[in-house]
């Protein structure tokens, strides 16, 4: 899972695309650690204490109710202290009610609370009238304990500076800033080693428990596949119905993720070059290679002089950004690229900030990138060498040619952290199978890693979407999306493997 930032801390998040304005509003509004637990209970002292407690639901936003949820900040030593999870509620208004939904959009340090603010949006009528959706925000990340490692002009900084050293001085500097991160972070955070997926996994059990459900119910998209195939691997029948949308394949490297990645967003700008050159208002040139050239030529020239707050890697994450949707990025992205060769950065810069979270007073509404980074780290360690990493970068240059060289050394600020022993994945069979969807365009979560999950999650069912841009449901894709809904309300397996 690939968080972008500068410096090396890693490249592309993996999570679903943003939904509405409303939920940047809400998130504006609720950045913050506001408690909902109106008595405090005694902390419990046993994992069962943790278990048999009962949540405190509160009214919020008008059609809405929160709650907090503690769980243990370790789970091998339960005295070391208690983290508050933020979870927030939608509930069903729905006479025959089948239990929870519980929703993660991806990241690491996607916020679940804003995704199930989104309720409305994300499912149909149906769903709403069967299931609470419910989102937490996992542990680390926005009402939950939140990593803050980099202050507003810092995070300005580092998504702006140079993400592909080109020579020794700057990779030396490259390894400076990513060594000063680490230490901020540990500065600034107590127990850092601690907010693992692995952990936020368990967090989820706990969660299943104090909403009355047996077993879970859960949407995962992008890096929330993770989460979830963690939570299958720890508590296999507890599994409910459960699907897995743009999904993370736990079993390939740090390497050949990043490399699987850049790839991939190689191949989602040759297919927008193709859209593109049947457009009369396309910027760029028709043939694939011409474009690329023409889009490094744009990128070199931010790369020597910025144009006002638009750098080179700024570009690229806005470039990545509009590649997520094919149906509202690409039209976005072609109007970007032509103002920004008539010298106006302002439309590549929305995207960017879009990603970001970054409003126009240069404030952040999120900590996806200080919780990103450091959720990474400790799920997926890069045990390579620095001298390894230069040696691999050549083969990101050579394979993704226009996206490598900036993913080529995501894994560098990861050793500077000192990382828990990552999970082992296992194959696994579930009480009921899990589905998971891949979308043959996507970017940030490659088709293959769908296959390579489907592989160890024996016993489920794989739904392959033929499209462009990032997750398959809730794309307007009927085939998908009626039988996603189907599992949902009577846990009918689907029927139809592909979809187009």
């Amino acid at each position: 899972m690939q968080t972008f930032s500068t410096n090396s801390l890693k490249v592309f998040r993996t999570r679903a695309s943003k939904i509405t304005v409303a939920v940047t509003v809400f998130a504006l509004a609720l950045f913050s650690t506001v408690s909902y637990i109106q008595s405090r209970p005694e902390i419990p002292t046993t994992l069962a204490a943790y278990y048999a407690q009962e949540l405190q639901w509160k009214s919020c936003y008008e059609n809405y109710q929160c709650t907090d949820l503690l769980v243990p900040i370790d789970y091998t030593e339960l005295k070391t202290g208690t983290f508050t999870i933020s979870v927030l509620k939608y509930p069903t208004t729905g006479a025959k009610k089948l239990g929870s939904l519980i929703v993660n959009p991806g990241g690491p340090g996607g916020s679940g609370v804003d995704y199930a603010y989104a309720a409305e949006y994300l499912f149909t009528p149906a769903i709403l009238n069967a299931y609470d959706i419910v989102g937490f925000d996992p542990r680390g990340v926005g009402r939950s304990e939140p990593i803050i490692c980099l202050s507003n002009k810092e995070l300005d900084a580092n998504y702006a500076s140079d993400s592909k050293p080109d020579n020794e001085q700057e990779f030396t500097r490259t390894l400076i800033e990513s060594k000063k991160f680490i230490q901020q972070c540990e500065q600034k955070n107590k127990h850092l080693t601690s907010f693992s997926t692995a952990n936020a996994a368990r967090d989820m059990d706990i969660l299943r428990q104090a909403v009355g459900d047996k077993q879970l119910n859960y949407m995962g998209k992008s890096y929330g596949t993770f989460l979830g195939t963690l939570y299958a691997q720890f508590f296999p029948s507890n599994v409910g119905r459960m699907v897995l949308d743009g999904a993370v394949d736990p079993a390939i490297s740090n390497f050949q993720q990043a490399l699987t990645q850049a790839v991939g967003f190689d191949k989602a700008f040759a297919a927008f070059v193709t859209d593109c050159a049947k457009r009369n208002d396309c910027p760029l040139p028709k043939d694939k290679t011409a474009a690329i050239d023409e889009m490094k030529k744009i990128l070199s020239q931010l790369e020597k002089k910025p144009n006002k707050r638009l750098s080179e890697s700024l570009a690229l994450l806005g470039t990545a950004t509009a590649l997520y949707d094919s149906a509202t990025g690409w039209p976005k992205l072609r109007a970007a690229i032509k103002a920004v060769k008539q010298g106006k950065a302002g439309k590549l810069l929305e995207l960017a900030d879009d990603y970001t979270g970054r409003t126009e007073d240069g404030n952040y509404t999120t900590n996806e990138f200080d919780s990103g980074a450091v959720i990474d780290c400790l799920d997926f360690a890069d045990n390579r060498s620095v001298e390894e990493m230069k040696k691999d970068a050549q083969v990101f240059a050579e394979q993704a040619p226009l996206f490598g060289p900036y993913l080529a050394y995501g894994g560098l600020v990861c050793k500077y952290i000192q990382t828990p022993k990552a999970t082992e994945v296992l194959p696994t069979k579930t009480a009921n199978p899990i589905v998971i969807i891949g979308t043959t365009g996507d970017p940030a979560t490659p088709y293959e890693w769908a296959q390579g999950l489907h592989k160890i999650l024996t016993n489920s069912v794989l739904i392959s979407l033929t499209g462009d841009g990032h997750t398959g449901q809730g794309q307007g894709n009927k085939c998908v999306d009626g039988q996603v809904d189907d599992f949902y309300l009577t846990s009918k397996s689907p029927e139809t493997s592909s979809c187009t």
